[in-house]
């Protein structure tokens, strides 16, 4: 079998027109990131940011929501409302108690979320930050990710367009022309396809987005983005050898997401997943398996109860520090379930089988998704008859990379370019 390539991490220069080259025009040396505080969407920012060269020359922000309780229902609303909604719940819960408290604060969502080390995203600081350095430091790389984020950064967008460009990750549903970039997956644009309209009755139509093709600042992808390269895998492979050299081959890497709205399961899935693995472990050396922090009890119980013993399983316990990027690096083969794009788009980023279970039970968008990786040799469904000694490959996903090389290409057009200080 020949070697698997691994996608390299992206040359600075990939994509600028010779023209530019010793050319006189305005060089992007670092960038802002506006985060949700969720990992899945962050992690797409930070991905692109540092396959652009600028991860040591980028500052987070983070658009914040009230958490717990009531607010747990509220996240449809418009962040700036929702957060008014809690700092009004509160004034009067604390009233109609009759205690003194001191005022509430009303940043960060009002509550103790554990991001006092990152900056609230105001677009009025990050506007006026880009504006005074722009004649010293260049134009400012605006990278957001989510749909708490649209607001932010398309008035980011809006308020200093010749001192900025935005790029929104993840479709923003409506009005693309608010930032000067969109990266989305192909899937997103489902609801166009022949099959996502017979799924959904004509008078929903105009309530379905997106309503029109994507347009030429849209950069589809195939799954998500993230920071997995070669250089990476190579480090990572270092820091953790201690740790995975001395494992019993093959290394069968499990991960566990969680059940959403479009890719449904419980203890059902968990049991088909135990009986599979228990199938499975004649032709493993090890199997390590992690949850996510929003996997089910229900779910994580089931597979504890039946596999924690086995000396061939290692389940993480949850605390520090987090191995799963040894276990990308260190893996022979992976199990993943299939709500997750984002451990799914990881894992086929090593080129390694991926097996996915569940597919069987997503819908709408994301069964599209899994039907594309499918086509391509990416993933095959676990059935729990596999040899996992014997290997097989495919060319690894290189979506982060290949978005990279295109935002230099439309920063070029603008005669911009990226070169980190």
């Amino acid at each position: 079998m020949r070697p698997i390539r691994l996608p390299e991490p992206p040359n600075p220069t990939i994509g600028v027109p010779e023209i530019f080259e010793g050319g006189a025009y305005s060089v992007i040396r670092r960038a802002v990131i506006i985060g949700n505080g969720y990992p899945g969407s962050e992690n797409q920012s930070i991905g692109l940011v540092r396959a652009l060269g600028l991860y040591d020359k980028h500052v987070l922000y983070r658009v914040t929501r009230p958490r717990g309780g009531i607010n747990e229902w509220l996240h449809w609303l418009p962040v700036s409302l929702h957060k008014k909604l809690d700092y009004l719940v509160r004034w009067i819960q604390i009233y109609s108690r009759g205690r003194n408290y001191a005022p509430l604060p009303l940043e960060n969502g009002g509550g103790n979320v554990g991001l006092a080390s990152v900056l609230e995203a105001d677009v009025k600081q990050i506007i006026n930050m880009a504006r005074q350095t722009y004649e010293k430091d260049g134009p400012l790389l605006v990278v957001a990710s989510g749909r708490d984020t649209i607001s932010i950064a398309s008035s980011i967008r809006r308020l200093a367009s010749e001192n900025v460009f935005v790029v929104q990750i993840q479709h923003p549903r409506s009005q693309l022309n608010r930032f000067d970039l969109v990266i989305t997956p192909h899937h997103d644009f489902y609801p166009l396809s022949p099959q996502g309209k017979e799924q959904v009755p004509r008078f929903l139509h105009r309530w379905i987005t997106p309503r029109e093709p994507p347009d030429k600042h849209v950069i589809l992808t195939l799954g998500a983005l993230h920071q997995i390269d070669s250089a990476t895998l190579r480090s990572t492979a270092a820091a953790w050898h201690d740790e995975f050299a001395p494992l019993p081959k093959p290394l069968l890497v499990v991960n566990i997401g969680w059940p959403t709205s479009h890719c449904r399961y419980g203890a059902d899935l968990a049991k088909q997943l135990t009986a599979y693995l228990l199938g499975i472990l004649s032709s493993c050396g090890t199997v390590r398996i992690s949850f996510s922090s929003r996997t089910p009890e229900k779910v994580s119980k089931i597979i504890l109860k039946e596999l924690s013993d086995n000396p061939k399983v290692y389940i993480w316990d949850g605390q520090e520090p987090n191995p799963h990027m040894g276990h990308l690096a260190w893996a022979d083969a992976f199990v993943v379930t299939a709500d997750s794009v984002s451990l799914i788009s990881e894992a086929c980023s090593t080129g390694k089988p991926v097996y996915v279970i569940g597919s069987e039970r997503c819908k709408w968008k994301l069964s599209d998704f899994h039907k594309s990786l499918r086509e391509r040799g990416m993933v095959r469904p676990f059935t729990g008859s596999e040899d996992i000694a014997e290997s097989w490959s495919y060319p690894p996903l290189n979506d982060t990379a290949e978005a990279a090389s295109q935002v230099r290409e439309a920063l070029a057009e603008r005669g911009w370019r990226v070169r980190p200080k």
